[in-house]
């Protein structure tokens, strides 16, 4: 069911609203002019209406039983904020230039996720596009923009998002958005639409007066989670399925990130999430090409990327956090809070081999046993980063990795990370050791509100054993000290960095054994003594060998490598990536003695005989 004011042009829109419990329902105008017109019901609880006078740009509320006017939950723009009234809007008129764009399958995606605010000094969508062919050069496939659904205020990250359909005001609306998809599918990059289906934010809200949007059966952080599973939840979930088709039919979105999806509760016998799953690949089906859903979990369960034939979801990929916290622990020899369960080259090891470290195991963290296996499913499956918005903001300081660690460890980071069989996405900023922080921020409206986000984000933090003193999320020199510092990337250690995220991603897209990675093509050993993992790879004819150290000091090591010659391809620990000079010979054999330097890696390839 198609829902919102959907303009046909000639000043005729039609206008549907669900509203099951209601008795009258009325559009109410009050720009250009000022006009109440009856809605009629249907059998579902669907509020309709067919009129040529609303023009685009034409302001309207929904009057509830004569009493009250709210916007439109489904609404397209929100020109006043979110207590405003809602825009009706004309998606047929920007001109695309992208019919040439097929989209970019999965295994060949290096994504980079960023904030429209603070990825540029305006903080608009428009002001991204001279940046993407740097994006681009670097190697860059895929862009990922945090949430854009309309927010209180002129700053958030993003998941406050009131209006789910409605492109923030701010970021440049409708069309700044769409501008920005056309220039990025100029350049082939793909887009990724951050998407939360979990909740809404806290101010802003009138799902509760149209009809049950909410369940007091499950308790979130947020409150009442969203109604997925009751009484009415058919049209709840025709809500966020026309959500989702919204992004890729209007807007061209070539995948949605589907937010913290253990929070959407759900025990109905077809979960939400493979209904939306299936209504997506039949939407695909219709357009010709594929579209993708990437689900953020911390349950480490496959059954979101197995077959629905099974009682699976078959969404098309999903998060590893283990390997961010595998790998985290090793760099940093942090163990509060979750890391607690992490800290072993075997973890690492694990990750690499399977996706999950916890596939069934107790968890010290969580007190129980956790996840299950996904190692029959293929790497590209699985999306892992040594840096994201969450685990960078979720720290009171908002520290990158690149400040917490030394130089050398920094660039071992990204060795593990783009040399990975999985999805990589690097955070904002990561691919030059950007310093500034990512703290998290708000703009909040309601007295009570901030002071309540101000309370819960340092209790939360608290319970994350998070030391220091924590930023007010309100102010906005919080914000403002989350701007990108892009220059950067063009001196010192910065540009060296850079130089370093390029070759990889070079090598990652030019080495069969990277670019077409298998599970069953791999092999991936660990020292736990001397703190050094290794990892041979293979793809038909081409063998990669990665030896990473997360040793503080020198190492020795046995290569244990299929006979042939072995070429160095790339060595973090060289004088031309600002390293102290390699150990390591260009050229190593079969049983060879070596030495590896501290907190570094080295990257060989088997020459075809």
């Amino acid at each position: 069911m198609r829902i919102g004011a959907r303009y046909l042009g000639n000043g005729k829109c039609d206008f549907i609203v669900w509203a099951p419990l209601l008795t009258r329902v009325e559009l109410k105008t009050v720009w250009p002019n000022e006009q109440a017109i009856p809605m009629t019901r249907d059998e579902l609880g669907y509020w309709r209406l067919s009129t040529n006078k609303a023009a685009p740009g034409t302001r309207y509320w929904y009057r509830l039983d004569g009493e009250i006017d709210r916007p439109d939950p489904a609404s397209y723009l929100q020109p006043d904020g979110v207590h405003g009234p809602s825009a009706v809007v004309d998606h047929s008129t920007f001109a695309w230039t992208d019919a040439q764009w097929s989209g970019m399958p999965l295994k060949k995606m290096v994504i980079y996720e960023l904030h429209t605010g603070t990825f540029t000094p305006e903080g608009t969508f428009d002001a991204i596009i001279p940046r993407l062919i740097d994006l681009s050069e670097m190697g860059i496939t895929a862009v990922e923009i945090m949430p854009v659904a309309h927010f209180p205020g002129e700053r958030n990250w993003g998941y406050d998002g009131a209006y789910p359909f409605a492109v923030h005001t701010a970021y440049g609306g409708v069309d700044g958005l769409k501008r920005l998809i056309d220039a990025c599918h100029r350049h082939g990059l793909a887009v990724l639409l951050d998407v939360v289906y979990n909740h809404l934010g806290p101010e802003g809200t009138y799902l509760k007066d149209y009809g049950p949007y909410f369940t007091p059966k499950y308790k979130t952080p947020w409150g009442d989670a969203m109604n997925f599973d009751g009484e009415y939840s058919d049209e709840v979930r025709n809500y966020f399925v026309e959500n989702a088709l919204y992004w890729l039919r209007d807007f061209h979105i070539d995948a949605l990130r589907l937010d913290a999806i253990q929070g959407i509760y759900d025990t109905s016998a077809q979960p939400f999430l493979q209904e939306l799953a299936a209504k997506v690949d039949d939407y695909c089906r219709q357009a010709g090409r594929k579209h993708y859903l990437i689900a953020e979990s911390d349950l480490n369960d496959a059954r979101v990327l197995r077959p629905r034939h099974i009682g699976g979801f078959e969404i098309d990929a999903q998060w590893s956090d283990d390997f961010h916290h595998a790998l985290h622990t090793l760099l940093t020899g942090e163990q509060q809070g979750y890391y607690v369960d992490f800290g072993a080259i075997e973890h690492l090891a694990k990750a690499l081999r399977e996706g999950f470290v916890y596939s069934g195991k107790y968890s010290e963290h969580r007190k129980r046993h956790h996840g299950n296996s996904c190692k029959d499913q293929p790497p590209h499956r699985l999306l892992v980063c040594t840096q994201n918005h969450d685990q960078v903001g979720n720290r009171k300081m908002g520290e990158r990795l690149s400040t917490l660690v030394p130089f050398e460890t920094a660039k071992l980071a990204a060795g593990a990370l783009i040399l990975s069989p999985y999805i990589p996405l690097i955070f904002m900023g990561e691919e030059y050791a950007e310093e500034a922080p990512f703290l998290y921020f708000v703009d909040l409206i309601a007295p009570e509100l901030v002071q309540a986000v101000r309370s819960g984000y340092e209790s939360e933090l608290q319970a994350r054993h998070r030391p220091g003193k924590a930023s007010d999320p309100q102010s906005p020199d919080t914000f403002m000290r989350c701007k990108l510092s892009w220059e950067l990337r063009t001196h010192g250690t910065h540009k060296i960095m850079l130089e370093l995220y390029r070759r990889l991603i070079t090598i990652r897209s030019r080495t069969p054994a990277f670019a077409d990675a298998q599970r069953d093509a791999q092999e991936v050993t660990g020292s736990e003594g001397k703190r050094l993992l290794f990892q041979h790879r293979w793809h038909d004819q081409n063998h990669v060998f990665l030896a990473m150290s997360f040793n503080d000091a020198e190492a020795e090591f046995e290569a244990n490598l299929p006979k042939g010659s072995w070429w160095k391809m790339i060595d973090s620990s060289e004088h031309n990536w600002n390293g102290p000079g390699s150990t390591l010979p260009e050229a190593i054999s079969c049983g060879e003695q070596l030495v590896i330097r501290p907190m570094s890696f080295a990257l060989y390839e088997r020459q075809q005989q």
